[in-house]
């Protein structure tokens, strides 16, 4: 089986423009995705998908490959599908590159034991909130699953209600996920529906739809950066490490 795994790394954000540039202790915040990412032993490649010139000069100096893609994305799910589309593979995992925090270990949760390519699959990984500020914090996206992990709700708000019980941890989106061919396939040619314009995340295309995603809790430590308030947080966190990460470039 040919597993890749794919960076997107969309330039020209409004809200934080050039966002995987970002300076992360002298390294841009896509380098620390990309070291992660190059741990994966079960990846025959990793590429970096943008749609910046500046990114790929950036990523092509330390290393990396890049693939060029469309600037008219807008989620990240259908620049994974692009990609889809001009390299072929049995299993997309794909890994944000607003994920600086994320370990090879963890990425690896979101990608099946066994999986037949030519049908549809998809997933996406989850973990419990540590921090009961960041449950009712409307930027952490909340996941409820049923017994076999099946995707039932996402919401930005706190989900589901405790009213017949305090015994329950909330789960947090990651952004890591794994789709097959088909799934891309179906996702690109699926229009987006009311909650998922609601709600404003693209898992709804296929929760709408009756097509299962599943959600597995990888029970690890993430820092999405949204802000550049962030990567102080990301900052503290890298410097705690026990380990280095090796330098690659």
């Amino acid at each position: 089986m040919k597993i890749v795994g794919v960076i997107p790394a969309r330039g020209g954000s409004t809200r934080f423009y050039n966002k995987p540039l970002a300076s992360i202790l002298g390294k841009p915040m896509v380098w620390w995705v990309y070291q992660h990412s190059m741990e994966v032993k079960c990846f025959e490649e990793v590429y970096i998908a943008t749609d910046s010139e500046e990114i790929k000069t950036v990523c092509e100096n330390f290393g990396a490959k890049v693939i060029m893609t469309s600037k008219e994305h807008d989620t990240a799910t259908e620049r994974l599908y692009e990609v889809s589309q001009k390299l072929e593979a049995d299993l997309y995992v794909m890994i944000n590159g607003d994920e600086p925090a994320i370990e090879a270990k963890d990425i690896v949760k979101c990608i099946p034991v066994d999986f037949n390519k030519e049908e549809f699959y998809a997933s996406n990984l989850m973990t419990d909130f540590t921090d009961p500020v960041e449950v009712v914090d409307t930027s952490n996206l909340k996941i409820v699953t049923n017994k076999d992990g099946i995707c039932l709700f996402i919401s930005r708000s706190p989900i589901p209600f405790p009213k017949g019980g305090m015994n329950y941890a909330y789960q947090k989106f990651v952004g890591v996920g794994a789709f097959t061919k088909k799934a891309l396939q179906y996702y690109h040619e699926t229009p987006r529906g009311p909650i998922e314009k609601i709600e404003e995340n693209d898992s709804f295309r296929f929760i709408e739809n009756r097509k299962d995603i599943y959600y597995i809790n990888a029970h690890c430590k993430t820092i999405s950066v949204d802000t550049p308030k962030d990567i102080e947080k990301v900052e503290e966190y890298i410097l705690g490490y026990a380990k280095k990460i090796p330098v690659r470039g």
